[in-house]
């Protein structure tokens, strides 16, 4: 079977925009919070798998650190927020806030998955 090489190599890529979501503020509230969050590359996602993992040299254990991996989630692709939030301001949201947001984010726990299924 022949196979077909790439005509459009941007089909490869991220894309360049990011996509705008409507995060509401609580519960019971009417009103939101505008999120950009930009599309993942290859090597973030690779970055973000060193972050869930923290490895003890000397006892030789493995722990899930999912602190480290949420916080570079929001500070790498978070693009911008109306109104306006800080990477301080980000780290300190809500849960409701929070868990909406994380919704949105790259996975990289897919990407182990899908490493793991091409294996098999």
């Amino acid at each position: 079977m022949e196979k077909l090489l790439v005509k459009d190599k941007s089909i490869m890529f991220a894309k360049k925009e990011s996509e705008c979501h409507w995060i509401q503020s609580g519960p019971d509230s009417e009103e939101y919070l505008k999120i950009w969050i930009k599309d993942p590359t290859f090597l973030e996602l690779e970055q973000a798998q060193t972050k869930l993992f923290e490895l003890n040299m000397q006892g030789g254990d493995v722990k899930l650190n999912l602190s480290d991996l949420y916080r570079y989630l929001f500070e790498t692709f978070v693009e911008k927020t109306e109104p306006s939030l800080s990477a301080i301001d980000l780290i300190r949201l809500n849960p409701y806030v929070g868990n909406q947001i994380k919704e949105l984010m790259p996975s990289p726990f897919t990407m182990l998955e899908e490493s793991e299924e091409r294996k098999n």
